[in-house]
């Protein structure tokens, strides 16, 4: 299928490993110009090195898009971008008697206002110019809580009951705004998950991580490259009646049938 994106301009946050990397590398191959921002100069260059090699346009800015000046930074990279990707991890798992109100602001800073912020930097001028793709990756624990997550439980539903009221101001415009919400995937951050909740008294990493698999539908996690290809269609021509959504990439691992 023909996305009719070869040209488009797109800022991804987020981009330099796993879900974000594997998104900005289908959207090069797309023949979209990405720039990719990410805290971590390294996993940046050797995301953009393997871009291209295969013939991509590529930048990439060193930011922290939790602040201010990160979020300018970016902006100053690519101010005017048809395709905007609002990435970030999540916070380590807890019991929530535990969290102060410093820890509760501090996912919102990382989960929610970072993203709002984009957004609002660039969605008018995508509705100037008639064209316009924002897609976050947020979680499916927006639809299935995990009590051990709620930190993000709570910052991710904050932006996803954002979006549902933007995405249908812009529409009309030819501007989209969806959130994927991906389940179990086989990413740094997963892995990051997992070793928050060993404890010196229950099962060991390997066995988590093997439990979780056999107790998707599908047995196994999600490649990075299966929510890329998601993503990219998304970011395409042909997805302009898709709006406000929340779109489950999970292997079927959300029980519920609506």
């Amino acid at each position: 299928m023909d996305l009719n994106i070869e040209g488009r301009k797109a800022l991804l946050l987020g981009a330099s490993r796993g879900m974000g990397r594997a998104c900005a590398i289908a959207l090069a191959r797309e023949g979209v110009s990405v720039t990719l921002v990410a805290r971590g100069a390294q996993a940046l260059e050797e995301t953009a090195s393997d871009i291209r090699a295969n013939g991509g346009v590529v930048s990439c800015v060193q930011a922290d898009v939790t602040t201010a000046e990160g979020r300018e930074k970016a902006l100053a990279a690519c101010p005017e971008p048809d395709i905007l990707l609002c990435n970030a991890g999540g916070k380590s798992p807890g019991d929530f008697r535990d969290w102060t109100r410093e820890d509760w602001i501090s996912a919102i800073d990382l989960m929610m206002l970072p993203p709002i912020e984009m957004m609002k930097a660039t969605v008018d001028g995508m509705m100037d110019r008639g064209f316009g793709r924002i897609v976050n990756i947020v979680s499916r624990s927006v639809k299935i809580a995990q009590p051990e997550l709620g930190l993000s439980n709570g910052a991710r539903s904050g932006l996803v009951g954002f979006v549902a009221g933007l995405a249908r101001q812009t529409v009309a415009h030819n501007v989209t705004i969806n959130n994927l919400l991906p389940g179990i995937f086989a990413t740094d951050a997963q892995r990051e998950h997992i070793a928050g909740m060993l404890s010196p008294d229950g099962p060991d990493f390997d066995t988590i991580w093997r439990q979780r698999a056999e107790q998707n539908p599908a047995g196994r996690y999600g490649q990075p490259d299966e929510i890329a290809a998601y993503f990219t269609f998304l970011c395409g021509d042909r997805s302009g009646f898709i709006t406000g959504q929340n779109l489950l990439i999970d292997g079927g691992g959300y029980p519920g049938t609506y």
